[in-house]
């Protein structure tokens, strides 16, 4: 007689990661829905923003990209400035080996002055500055899916305008 058993694997994971891996999957099938909706000529853009493109927008600033860190000044205590939000900062930041062109200063982000929707594109979907130089350390070079860039954009421009420094 064989006796055939049944192997019961259990993976114990934890909460938080369940929650990473389900919104990783999430953000997945939206983008490949993007992508395939725009392959179909029906393409993104709108005159204005949704507020779930603003809100998209908001969480990539804050949560993934950090923005703020950078381009929003700290007070004494290290804190963001709440009431100077992305308005622009010095950069606080020093590389430990000198790096040519290191910025000084982040510019204001808050109502997106000074870039179109398509300088923008270029900057967040291709890593280029507005001339097509890199772009300048410590910032990051992106490659956003453009759906991504463009909800980036919407909360930007819904923002108030910084005023000028």
């Amino acid at each position: 007689m064989v006796v055939k058993s049944k192997a019961v694997v259990r993976v114990k994971l934890s909460y938080p990661i369940l929650v990473v891996l389900l919104g990783i999957g999430v953000l997945a099938a939206r983008n490949a829905r993007s992508a395939s909706s725009q392959d179909r000529g029906r393409g993104s853009s709108q005159l204005e923003p949704s507020d779930a493109q603003i809100t998209r927008g908001k969480y990539l600033v804050e949560e993934v990209a950090r923005c703020t860190e950078c381009h929003t000044p700290h007070n004494p205590d290290g804190s963001l400035d709440r009431t100077r939000w992305l308005a622009g900062s010095p950069i606080w930041i020093r590389p430990t080996q000198p790096i040519s062109g290191w910025a000084d200063r982040a510019p204001a982000l808050a109502g997106f002055p000074g870039y179109s929707d398509q300088q923008a594109a270029k900057v967040l979907e291709q890593g280029q500055g507005l001339e097509g130089e890199p772009l300048r350390p410590p910032m990051h070079t992106y490659h956003l899916h453009h759906n991504d860039a463009m909800a980036i954009v919407a909360y930007l421009r819904s923002l108030p305008p910084a005023p000028a420094h």
